[in-house]
């Protein structure tokens, strides 16, 4: 009897497991239908460079202003200038929650970094605003919104996803792993750096690509921290920037014909496809890694 009803739990569970696998390929699959009916016929040269050569246009020598690919080069910048920040940063902060801090500072530091997680996006984007208002008030009267601040901003909102999978990593580790290097003679550096990293890189990289995902497709922080519509291409980390969210965004908000509105489908596939090329590259390295 005891055995009948483990076997019809575990068909039971299996069953679950199927549907939601079913429900989430479902979704992706008329998601993409969707997207594809409604912006696949604006997927031309237009809608990236406009009128502009597409040559010059890539190399910065010729300015674009009816296409999207200042807004695709402001979005990979965000995600590059946010993962620059946030990595080094939830990484070692995560090893030291987990080998280094006790007691009471760290049960502090574990509810400051949830409450830190649960933070929505748009309270991020006005800390940022407030930001720049106190540093021109303050020490730096020309301070202002820029690609810089927004990749700031993003990094401090996915910072406690990379701390939190950081530990979950490390701590997910059994005792025998852990004991690979004391048994062989290793030093307690030695062991963290030969033997507990590399086997804990795996969950760690995990974070960081869903990290990556979180900073491509943001628009609350972005929107109050530099983004706006026709910036073209930025010239520095302190200028204005465009970003392929806030387009879409913008976009929907305002579109004037169908025609807008169809560019703004069309943006939305290639969004997809440039989170796509992130998580792809993410997983390569992570496989390059684990060999």
């Amino acid at each position: 009897m005891e055995k009948q009803k483990i076997k019809l739990k575990e068909i039971l569970f299996t069953a679950l497991s199927w549907c939601g696998l079913g429900y989430l390929l479902s979704g992706l699959a008329i998601l993409g239908y969707f997207l594809a009916t409604k912006g696949i016929l604006a997927l031309n040269k237009s809608l990236f460079w406009g009128d502009a050569p597409i040559y010059l246009a890539i190399v910065g020598k010729y300015p674009v202003w009816d296409g999207i690919w200042p807004a695709m080069v402001g979005t990979f910048m965000l995600v590059f200038i946010s993962t620059l920040i946030s990595v080094p940063l939830g990484i070692g902060c995560g090893i030291y929650l987990t080998f280094f801090l006790k007691g009471r500072l760290k049960a502090i530091f574990n509810f400051c970094l949830d409450l830190l997680a649960g933070i929505p996006s748009i309270v991020m984007g006005l800390f940022g605003f407030v930001l720049i208002l106190f540093l021109r008030k303050t020490i730096f009267p020309r301070a202002n919104t820029s690609l810089l601040l927004a990749g700031f901003c993003l990094a401090l909102l996915v910072l406690p996803y990379i701390i939190r999978t950081t530990q979950n990593a490390f701590l997910s580790l059994s005792e025998e792993q852990r004991l690979i290097g004391p048994s062989l003679g290793f030093s307690y550096w030695q062991n963290f750096w030969f033997v507990l990293l590399p086997q804990a890189s795996k969950g760690i990289l995990s974070g960081i690509i869903l990290a990556m995902g979180r900073t491509a497709e943001d628009t609350a922080v972005i929107l109050l921290t530099g983004v706006v519509a026709n910036a073209g291409m930025f010239q520095g980390l302190t200028d204005k920037f465009e970003a392929l969210p806030f387009y879409i965004y913008y976009t929907a908000a305002e579109f004037r014909s169908p025609e807008d509105l169809q560019k703004g489908f069309a943006s939305c596939i290639i969004l997809l496809i440039l989170t796509s090329m992130l998580f792809l590259l993410a997983n390569t390295l992570q496989r390059w890694i684990k060999k």
